[in-house]
């Protein structure tokens, strides 16, 4: 992780509990001077860029076992919070069961980042470019709370995030997504995730978006999913534009109609770089840019 120093020089002090619970009970201790950590990207951006202080204590969970596995059940694909980004990149169950993530994984940064951020630091962020794609699949996040594990839909989760309910302390340590079951043989899976950045490749993003349905031989709509997010707003689940689609036949012209309810109902901000104007106009252009061309494609 390098030597991190404080305004006053001093360098951080790094803890490596053993456990999830010696984890958490070292943050209640220490509180607000200290911080969690893993592979440190996400958070070594905000600090180098003067957005975030330096914390007096990190916690380094790279020491905690059994949370850097990616492994599959009968009812669900597990993934460890620890699991590399770059790990995503190449798992077969991953592809399998929700190849839109996987997309998520391989746009992230560049080689080096990604071998050491951890999908657990992205989610834990509130903000990280792989959550749009978790919110289509109805991704289920496992966290520690001191006594329990918890399990909550990652959408629950994002909203105690950024309301402020979610306990500083606790840890995110599992994300389980179910796998789509096939209607019937005459179905198929439409699963896509975009992202733009300020420059071709390994920037941060302005706009990301994500989407999953089901759509049958007629090209009907059904259990669509869709989420946006980018930058440092808030990740979130289009439902305007997701009742639009749902149970809809496709053709070319639903999708004027498509891109208004994005840009109007698409929640983001303005920052230096591009207004919210922009942002919202863009999540619009990318989800029916990819909605024609791999629809037009099966036609």
């Amino acid at each position: 992780m390098g030597g991190l120093r404080e305004e006053d020089g001093r360098l951080s002090d790094v803890i490596q509990p053993r456990s999830l619970h010696e984890a958490w009970e070292r943050k209640m201790a220490l509180g607000d001077s200290a911080q969690y950590v893993a592979g440190g990207t996400l958070l070594r951006t905000g600090w180098e860029s003067g957005t975030a202080l330096i914390p007096k204590q990190l916690i380094d969970l790279r020491q905690i076992s059994g949370l850097a596995d990616i492994t599959q059940t009968e009812f669900y694909l597990s993934l460890g919070a620890l699991v590399p980004l770059s790990q995503c990149r190449s798992n077969e169950h991953l592809q399998a069961v929700a190849p839109a993530l996987q997309e998520a994984a391989r746009c992230i940064a560049a080689p080096s980042v990604r071998n050491l951020a951890t999908l657990g630091g992205n989610i834990a962020s509130g903000f990280g470019d792989i959550l749009p794609a978790l919110l289509v699949y109805d991704a289920e996040l496992i966290s520690f709370d001191g006594k329990f594990m918890t399990s909550l839909p990652l959408t629950e989760w994002l909203n105690n995030h950024w309301s402020g309910m979610k306990p500083a302390a606790d840890l995110v340590a599992e994300i389980r997504i179910s796998p789509a079951r096939r209607e019937n043989p005459l179905t198929d899976r439409l699963e896509i995730f975009r992202k733009v950045g300020r420059r071709e490749a390994f920037t941060p993003s302005l706009v990301t978006v994500a989407i999953s349905a089901w759509i049958d031989t007629e090209h009907r709509f059904r259990e669509v999913r869709i989420a946006a997010g980018g930058g440092t707003g808030r990740p979130q689940r289009l439902s305007r534009a997701e009742a639009m689609l749902e149970d809809e036949v496709y053709t070319d012209s639903l999708l004027p109609a498509l891109y208004e309810v994005v840009e109007n109902s698409f929640e983001t901000y303005g920052d230096p770089f591009a207004t919210e104007l922009y942002k919202k106009k863009t999540a619009g252009n990318l989800l029916v840019a990819e909605l024609w061309k791999v629809m037009n494609r099966r036609s």
